[in-house]
């Protein structure tokens, strides 16, 4: 019988990471060394209040990024300064747990971070005090799955990584060990 397909960072993560984190922080128990939990990716489109096609394009964009089909998010309250509705598509956000994260993880570690221009590493204090780290992104072309030559437009996104440590620098190694490129 051949093995399942499995993710390498997982793999990783189970053969190395895990040992290496509990030897570090000399947890008694295996179940108390953190592990990933989920990967939430929100891609903002506040032109998508003048024209509803942008927001189509952005919700295929970003289900060609992360393998899963995103949701679009609407706007909880109106705001007459930005001619915003109740209701109106403003957005969209897709979050990946288990196999798919760990994919995406690994794609945004090896493949979409070193594409990044004039990338100098991410900021080592975008954690928020439980364990969580948020970066952003102004381009979303630096996945290979985006065909530059088809965006009509080039967006952002914000990807918020949620761990089950339970402070910043337990995160911060988890993460550290996983590949993620931070400043010293």
């Amino acid at each position: 019988m051949s093995k399942a397909y499995e993710p390498r960072l997982k793999t990783k993560y189970r053969d190395e990471i895990r040992g290496k984190l509990q030897e570090q922080f000399s947890y008694s128990n295996p179940m108390q060394v953190p592990k990933l939990d989920k990967v939430v990716i929100n891609m903002g489109v506040g032109e998508a209040v003048a024209d509803s096609k942008k927001i189509k394009a952005a919700l295929s964009e970003l289900e060609r990024i992360a393998g899963q089909k995103p949701v679009a998010t609407v706007a909880r309250k109106s705001i007459a300064g930005f001619k915003l509705r109740e209701g109106m598509l403003i957005g969209c956000k897709v979050t990946l747990r288990r196999d798919r994260m760990f994919e995406f993880l690994d794609r945004l570690t090896n493949i979409a971070l070193p594409r990044v221009k004039d990338f100098r590493g991410l900021n080592a204090k975008s954690f928020d005090g439980m364990g969580n780290f948020a970066m952003g992104l102004k381009e979303h072309i630096v996945f290979p799955e985006i065909a530059y030559d088809q965006v009509e437009e080039i967006r952002g996104m914000d990807i918020i990584v949620c761990t089950t440590a339970s402070t910043n620098e337990e995160a911060k190694a988890l993460l550290a060990e996983c590949g993620f490129p931070f400043r010293n």
